[in-house]
């Protein structure tokens, strides 16, 4: 009988979000963006990317980054096809000269170590690891070029403050679920990457490289150094195909059409002020309601490091919180589920810019009527 009441529980419907999905990528596309997409018609989607249509994207992505971000004079953005986890793979070979240390904090901060652990060409890289729910810190030291920080883990819900080590080595930093929703300095950045299905609203298949000139030199050092890099991990050719606006091969054309519209509603709304104030505000509504909730706790213990765009969510072990998704899920609320390699009895949550306060509010309610009924 309880599972039969589980299974049939239909929530009220002023407890329903106008839009139910909280999903940590592909996020929440904003139905603007969308119907903007579908009134292209035959303009767009099925044209060359080597006409102007689709070079006319490229150029709004990579001129709306540059402000949006306040990139320093001299920085250039790169894109291609692939995603980040693409670019790890592109950056063993482009970016790395010799030897990188990583910060392993989660699933996908570990996954860049591991790319540059299996590289032949490369030294053992260092690795500087935490348990999951907190980051470790950089070690300066001159035995290795590159620097390789992650943002915003997206596995676990933990941000970390981005710093320059006092060494010589590039810093490049994994955003893909922080760009565009938290502040950064690109100061203290010589590669600032992601993918475009958290922040930017879109789907997968692209990752954008906001590169310094230290960054560029280095990369056109390890091209003429002759190194072997196939042409669609090469940065060098991602390089030379942004500055006419292209991309190497055929880009995802909607995935960079809703880019562009998420990134320039941003601009006109205030920009990365705006769009970090937006996901801070999600954050305090889902922080604050699992403080004061008898059967819940956030998983990042100190509120430092608690991601204002992913928020992890420990459940009592009475309140199954694979239970509460289903129930949640056939009530049009989709994608809480925890991160499945975490293992924990939990719910994340995205928060990204695109996700309204008020449908915040309205998914809190909802859970507390949820677990209110099958406990």
């Amino acid at each position: 009988m309880a599972q039969r009441a589980t299974a049939d529980l239909i929530l009220p419907s002023d407890l329903l979000p106008r839009d139910g999905r909280f999903g940590c990528g592909p996020s929440k596309v904003r139905p603007q963006a969308l119907a903007a997409l579908a009134a292209t018609g035959s303009s767009y989607l099925g044209t060359s990317h080597r006409q102007p249509p689709v070079r006319d994207m490229v150029a709004r992505l990579r001129r709306g980054l540059t402000t949006l971000l306040q990139a320093p004079q001299g920085y250039e953005v790169l894109l291609g096809n692939g995603g980040a986890s693409l670019f790890w793979d592109a950056a063993t070979l482009s970016l790395i000269e010799r030897r990188s240390q990583h910060l392993v904090f989660g699933e996908f901060s570990q996954k860049f170590w591991a790319a540059a652990q299996a590289a032949p060409h490369l030294e053992p890289p260092e690795r500087i690891e935490t348990e999951p729910g907190r980051h470790p810190l950089p070690r300066p030291t001159t035995a290795v070029d590159v620097f390789a920080l992650t943002q915003n883990e997206t596995s676990t819900g933990v941000v970390m403050p981005i710093r320059r080590p006092d060494a010589d080595g590039l810093v490049v930093v994994d955003a893909t679920s922080a760009a565009g929703a938290v502040p950064i300095d690109l100061a203290e950045v010589d590669v600032y990457y992601f993918s475009l299905q958290k922040g930017f609203a879109a789907n997968g298949g692209l990752y954008v490289a906001i590169c310094s000139p230290r960054a560029i030199e280095r990369i056109e050092t390890i091209h003429r150094g002759g190194r072997w890099i196939p042409g669609s991990l090469s940065l060098q050719l991602a390089l030379e195909n942004a500055r006419l606006e292209q991309t190497v091969n055929t880009p995802a054309l909607a995935t960079l059409f809703l880019a562009v519209h998420q990134l320039e509603w941003m601009l006109d709304e205030g920009g990365l002020d705006f769009a970090a104030r937006r996901s801070a505000a999600n954050a305090a509504i889902v922080y604050g309601w699992a403080e004061a909730a008898a059967y819940a706790t956030p998983f990042v213990s100190d509120p430092a490091m608690r991601s204002p765009v992913v928020a992890t969510v420990d459940l009592d072990p009475s309140v199954p919180a694979r239970t509460v998704s289903q129930v949640l899920r056939r009530n049009g609320i989709v994608d809480t589920d925890a991160y499945r390699k975490l293992g924990r009895n939990q719910l994340r949550l995205g928060l990204f810019p695109a996700v309204q306060p008020d449908d915040c509010r309205l998914l809190v309610a909802a859970i507390d009527h949820v677990v209110a009924r099958i406990t």
